[in-house]
């Protein structure tokens, strides 16, 4: 099919936010609530407004989500039967006695018990916390301990190779719940079989009337230092994750709609589950990861309007050729949007080559909750842009110092930049109902993330003089490999695990298909010999423990730089590796 059929046909009905200027100068958070049903005495409850609102109307029989599975089978959910589901899921967990506020754990890939867990735990007023299933023992461990994990749902196979072992060291894991086989959840001890709590639920439960504040979502995400961070959501996200959704991915009921991310990640979450539904959408769900026939298989039978991915699998994709995009009929596609890492201009503007269609890249982070600054569809695009600032969002580019310090004003407000193309971090006005309300257990991590009235991002920007946003690169050390964010601390914490490592240092290092790999230095322990025997044996050593963030490359060194606070100077390593100016060393501490 030819790329200019793609651009006809659905293509052509209107923006949802024809005009960008007007709608900022029109928008306001408090007409975007009004536009949610709420519960008595100002209540609000995500899953309310994602499933039950829509479960009696004209959307009843509506296809909420469709589960494309491992094997070919398609399962379906409507939106009345989402709710029945749901509802069982929330009785299951008032059986069991968890209490409100309470955090219910999922470690599965995308099946639909995951989806009704999610919404099931929100209804209940329980905070719903998604795992990667890729993760390691490590990573869930520590986060199942952060986040002070009750209940977790989970399969027998992903519980017997990752949390069985944990269990003793997880006193305050009371509930295993496992989907599954009978016979296999039945072989394990310590768990129940959630199937059947599910048979023996009522299938109408009276949804808990939280708050608007109320906590909701725990999302982890990595920092440069320390544990990965809890960021805390509250009820009242669901109000910018409609209006994100509409605005951004131009989202409408009776649209078909695929996110690609999986909900162990935030994208999956605000925007595979919570953001859709709000909107009357089907949501496709496929269990299996990447590839590229299936994914253009995808698009084509289950006509699929928008299509929210990542930069990494548009890498793919382009490696095969517009050509192979071609032979399949995508003419259903209104919509192409991408986030986890900056879109080069040239995916931006291979979409047009291959789908007819730009892909419009969008800018949000775990603690935004949602999309923060995006290229809307009927607004002119600028490849490699991040776009403009969400209607009621307010963002500025701040200057810092030489050694990344934020400049003050003489009132103790933050220097902003006044001149088009100035660098510095993006900083954001807090009051967005989506922005994430703390760090779990870390209090003062969460206020250093605000300084003279905004929230820090961490991000290097630059504004043009129209407005649109350019990113330039991370104030810190987070790498971003195919979508994921990966924190180097947790990574070189694992590695010291090992007992020939004295050291280690790790960095993203650039990759064509994942935007960064992770990649470590280390020195070795006294009388220990750098051998390929070595190297294999700390990267096998490292996927057990970490899974799917764990270094591709290990290199040996005689020290790993740190600066005479401690802190490793992932800087130069990096500058070393691609062979970039050093910049100032002053701070490296003297080897010993």
């Amino acid at each position: 099919m030819s790329a200019s059929r793609a651009a006809g046909g659905r293509a052509a009905i209107p923006a949802n936010m024809p005009d960008y200027e007007r709608a900022c100068a029109r928008f306001s958070w408090e007409r975007a609530r009004a536009r949610l049903a709420g519960l008595p005495g100002g209540a609000l409850n995500i899953a309310h407004e994602a499933v039950d609102r829509h479960a009696e109307g004209p959307l009843a029989n509506v296809v909420a989500l469709r589960f494309l599975g491992r094997h070919g089978a398609v399962g379906e959910l409507t939106y009345a039967q989402l709710r029945a589901e749901t509802d069982r899921f929330a009785n299951v967990l008032r059986a069991l006695g968890v209490q409100r506020g309470e955090r219910v754990f999922a470690l599965a890939g995308r099946i639909p018990e995951l989806y009704v867990a999610a919404l099931g735990a929100l209804k209940h007023g329980a905070v719903f916390c998604p795992l990667f299933s890729a993760f390691g023992p490590e990573p869930i461990e520590q986060r199942l301990r952060i986040g002070d994990a009750r209940v977790l749902i989970s399969t027998p196979q992903l519980y017997r190779r990752k949390v069985a072992e944990l269990r003793p060291r997880l006193p305050g894991l009371r509930h295993v719940l496992l989907v599954g086989e009978a016979a296999q959840i039945d072989e394990i001890d310590g768990v129940e079989d959630c199937r059947e709590l599910m048979v023996a639920a009522g299938e109408r439960c009276q949804i808990a009337a939280t708050a608007p504040v109320d906590l909701a979502l725990l999302h982890f995400t990595s920092g440069t230092t320390g544990a990965p961070k809890g960021a805390l959501h509250v009820h009242e996200a669901v109000v910018a994750h409609r209006a994100t959704g509409e605005i951004a991915l131009d989202l409408r009921p009776g649209d078909v709609f695929w996110c690609t991310a999986d909900p162990g990640w935030v994208t999956g979450t605000s925007y595979g589950i919570v953001a859709p539904l709000t909107l009357g959408v089907t949501c496709v769900v496929d269990e299996l990861d990447f590839d590229a026939e299936r994914w253009y298989r995808i698009i084509q039978d289950q006509r699929v309007d928008v299509w929210y991915t990542a930069p990494t699998a548009l890498r793919m994709l382009m490696r095969l050729g517009a050509e192979v995009a071609h032979e399949y009929d995508l003419g259903s596609l209104r919509f192409i949007a991408s986030v986890g890492e900056p879109l080069s201009a040239e995916a931006v503007l291979w979409g047009r080559e291959a789908f007819g269609l730009p892909v419009h890249d969008n800018w949000w982070q775990t603690e935004t909750g949602g999309i923060m600054i995006a290229n809307y569809r009927a607004m002119p695009l600028r490849p490699g842009s991040m776009g403009r600032p969400l209607p009621g969002i307010q963002a500025a580019v701040a200057r810092r110092d030489r050694e990344g310090g934020h400049l003050l004003a003489a009132d103790g407000k933050l220097q902003l930049a006044q001149a088009a193309g100035e660098q510095g971090e993006l900083v954001l006005r807090p009051g967005w109902p989506s922005m994430f309300r703390g760090y779990v257990g870390q209090e003062q991590r969460y206020r250093s993330s605000f300084a003279g009235g905004w929230y820090l991002t961490g991000d290097l920007v630059r504004r043009d003089r129209d407005g649109y946003f350019w990113f330039v690169g991370r104030g810190d050390d987070v790498i971003k490999s195919a979508g994921h964010l990966i924190g180097p601390f947790e990574v070189e914490s694992a590695l010291l695990a090992h007992p020939a490592l004295a050291d280690a240092g790790v960095i993203g290092k650039p990759d064509p298909l994942a935007g960064e790999v992770v990649k470590a230095f280390v020195a070795l322990k006294p009388g220990m010999r750098p051998s390929e025997e070595l190297r294999d044996e700390l990267l096998g050593f490292a996927r057990m423990r970490l899974g799917a963030v764990a270094p591709r490359e290990i290199d040996f060194v005689d020290s790993v730089p740190h600066n005479r606070s401690g802190k490793i100077m992932r800087r130069l390593l990096r500058a070393r590796e691609l062979g970039l100016p050093e910049g100032d060393i002053s701070t490296l501490e003297a080897i010993r």
